[in-house]
C-alpha cells in the first residue's frame, strides 16, 4: 500500500523530487573500493552516510520498497563497471537476510535490489543460493569477531538456488561494515565451488585506512 500511495520524492530527503533533488544527488559520494580482509576486490557505491545512509533505511526499515528502484540505479553505474564484455552472463548473488528480518519488510531487501538491478541487463541475472539459519541475530552492535560467530556455521547452500558452474559471480549486499558477512558468504560458496569474483554493496561503513583500484572480472 505504501508504494500506490505515497508519491514520487526524493529517496533522500523526502522533498518532492524524484529519484533524488540536486542537493542529495550531490551529497551521495563517490564510487571507492574500501579494503575488505577476505575479499578479493569489493566496490561501494558511496559511505554510509548522508542522504546514501538516509535512503538505506528508508528502504529497508521503513517500509520503502519503491526506493529499490533508486538505489539500484546507483548500483548500475559500478555494476557496469565491473561486468565482463558480453555476451558473458554474470549472477549477482545477494548476501542473505536473517528470516525474521526478511518476514518484517515484507521479503529479502538486497535480493529485490538484486532483481531490480538485472531487470534491464539481459547478462546479468540473479541466483540465490544462500539462506541464513534461524537463531542469527541482528549484527548491529557487534564487533569484527561477534559478527564472524555470530554467523559461524549459520550459513546454509541451497544447491538449486546454485548459479552454473564456472559462472561470474557478484556478491551483493547492502552495507559493508567489518567484511564479515562478505567474508562468510564467500567461504560458504566456495564450499559449494562457487568462485566469487567480487563484491558490490551500496554503503562503505568500514574503518577506511585506504582504498583500491581494481580491474574488471572476467
Amino acid at each position: 500500500m505504501v508504494d500506490l500511495v505515497l508519491p514520487g520524492d526524493c529517496a533522500g530527503c523526502g522533498d518532492p523530487v524524484h529519484p533524488w533533488c540536486p542537493r542529495c544527488l550531490a551529497g551521495l559520494g563517490e564510487p571507492s573500493w574500501p579494503v575488505v580482509p577476505g575479499m578479493p576486490d569489493v566496490l561501494a557505491v558511496g559511505r554510509y552516510s548522508g542522504p546514501l545512509r538516509t535512503a538505506l533505511l528508508r528502504y529497508k526499515e521503513r517500509g520503502r520498497r519503491d526506493l529499490a528502484a533508486p538505489l539500484a540505479a546507483l548500483l548500475g553505474g559500478p555494476l557496469d563497471e565491473i561486468l565482463p564484455p558480453p555476451p558473458a552472463v554474470t549472477w549477482l548473488l545477494p548476501a542473505p537476510s536473517r528470516p525474521a528480518a526478511a518476514r518484517s519488510r515484507g521479503g529479502d531487501h538486497v535480493a529485490r535490489l538484486c532483481r531490480a538491478l538485472a531487470a534491464d541487463r539481459p547478462e546479468v541475472r540473479v541466483a540465490r543460493p544462500l539462506r541464513l539459519a534461524r537463531g542469527t541475530l541482528d549484527s548491529v552492535g557487534l564487533d569484527a569477531a561477534q559478527r564472524a560467530q555470530n554467523l559461524a556455521g549459520r550459513l546454509r547452500v541451497r544447491a538449486a538456488g546454485l548459479p552454473p558452474a564456472g559462472a561470474a559471480t557478484v556478491l551483493v549486499d547492502d552495507v559493508v561494515t567489518t567484511g564479515a558477512t562478505l567474508r562468510a558468504c564467500r567461504s560458504t560458496l566456495a564450499s559449494a565451488g562457487v568462485r566469487v569474483d567480487v563484491g558490490l554493496v551500496l554503503c562503505d561503513a568500514t574503518r577506511r585506512t585506504g582504498v583500491r583500484v581494481a580491474p574488471p572480472i572476467g
